[in-house]
């Protein structure tokens, strides 16, 4: 299997050079050159495959012999030790609950497989590798958790000053060891932009071996596809169409789904939930993507004014806007509208959902405008409540237990640097560290 550059079809390399890089030398995101199709075998026995079996079988077609099977399995297992469970909040309607990793956020799938798949690759190389994350909030802490001393890489996340939850800061800022977390004066999207210059400056790529966890690496991405199985397998026998509403950030939740769909996973549509940032949203409703600087909510993974998988997501679809509308729709909401939607979901079901679940179960719910027993409609829970406590305690009126890695968290001492969103500032502080 081949992987493209989004800027250029032409510019292949194999899986190993694409996690290694990060992003393509012309500043393009990687593809697989062809999506392959499972066989109607497959998911007719899908219910009966584990979530290790189901992952080791996508990730196999992607990867091919570039990893050994025995070594393949060992990293599926070491990756992959904790559940994604559906639980149902009625007969049609469920939550796809993705926070039970070690940083509780559906972040761990993606940031755990890469790490164990790049230490594989580099294992037997002598130049130490310099991982760059921008986060917006559970990204930092699920890449920070999965390479923490892992011998041979650094990393350097960057996340935007005083707009990350409490909680999310100190799970950024508390590992220490080959962990240095940068708290930029500024956005997620200057953080994203930081990133993106060091990547395109030859001066710096001549001194550090970089590359990237966020999920512009499709070592990140291709796991993202494997719950979107699961969740079919959980549900698979109650016969109705599937509907996904994924609350929406940076996208590579959502291209995760799309990739399972171009592998034949029967989905009916997909629904990219937004908050305020609503770039996508109106993407889908004009057929103009317009950047525009993110704003600061309560549903903060999710503050991107320039996603970064938009452009994987055209170019799956070939730039077909009529093809990208049919199978996905999308709505944004405001910070009032996900506390009523949080309470909402409370009062009805006695289920706690977080702000980014909320905005997930808004536009589900715009969708269906009423027809809910057509469809079984499924809401990605990307996040633990209890990572956003405060604001969801406030809302539902009612104390929620933290788990014990967040109360550990909580009593260790943060340290970071902080920067100005000046790139020089930045390349100066790469290049001393």
């Amino acid at each position: 299997m081949k992987y493209y550059s989004t800027n250029n079809k032409n510019n292949l390399v194999s899986f190993k050079q694409a996690v290694q890089k990060g992003i393509a030398d012309d500043g393009g995101l990687f593809l697989p050159t062809q999506i392959p199709v499972m066989e109607q075998e497959f998911f007719k026995n899908i219910s009966s495959l584990s979530f290790k079996e189901i992952a080791f079988t996508i990730a196999r077609q992607f990867i091919e012999d570039e990893i050994a099977e025995d070594d393949l399995e060992s990293i599926i297992n070491q990756t992959f030790n904790f559940p994604s469970p559906i639980v149902s909040l009625n007969k049609n309607l469920f939550v796809l609950e993705l926070f039970h990793g070690p940083t509780l956020a559906f972040k761990d799938f993606g940031a755990r497989f890469m790490a164990n798949t790049l230490s594989y690759f580099i294992k037997n190389e002598s130049k130490e590798i310099v991982i760059l994350v921008a986060t917006s909030g559970d990204t930092g802490s699920a890449v920070a958790n999965g390479f923490y001393n892992v011998e041979g890489i650094k990393v350097i996340l960057l996340y935007p000053s005083g707009k990350v939850s409490k909680i999310q800061e100190q799970q950024l800022t508390t590992l220490g060891g080959n962990i240095t977390a940068l708290e930029v004066e500024g956005t997620f999207d200057d953080c994203q932009r930081l990133v993106k210059e060091a990547f395109a400056d030859k001066d710096l790529n001549d001194k550090l071996n970089l590359t990237s966890a966020n999920s512009i690496n499709i070592a990140r991405l291709i796991p993202q596809s494997f719950y979107y199985f699961n969740a079919y397998a959980q549900v698979k026998e109650k016969n109705n169409p599937i509907i996904f509403s994924v609350p929406s950030g940076n996208l590579g939740n959502l291209t995760g789904g799309l990739i399972a769909f171009k592998m034949g996973l029967p989905v009916h549509k997909f629904i990219a939930a937004c908050n305020s940032n609503d770039v996508v949203t109106n993407y889908i409703k004009s057929g103009l993507f317009i950047p525009k600087p993110s704003v600061q909510t309560i549903s903060n993974a999710m503050d991107v004014g320039n996603p970064s998988n938009f452009a994987r997501i055209i170019s799956l679809f070939k730039n077909d806007y009529e093809l990208i509308k049919k199978i996905i729709f999308s709505r944004s909401y405001s910070d009032d509208e996900t506390r009523n939607s949080i309470k909402e979901i409370y009062e009805n079901y006695k289920y706690v959902i977080d702000p980014h679940g909320a905005v997930g179960y808004l536009a589900l719910k715009e969708y269906l405008n009423g027809e809910t027993n057509i469809y079984n409609s499924i809401v990605l829970e990307t996040a633990h409540p209890a990572k956003f406590k405060d604001e969801v305690e406030s809302v539902i009126n009612k104390s929620i237990q933290l788990p014990d890695s967040l109360k550990e968290c909580l009593v260790k001492e943060k340290h970071s640097v902080i920067l100005s969103n000046s790139f020089d500032e930045f390349k100066s502080f790469l290049i001393g560290k």
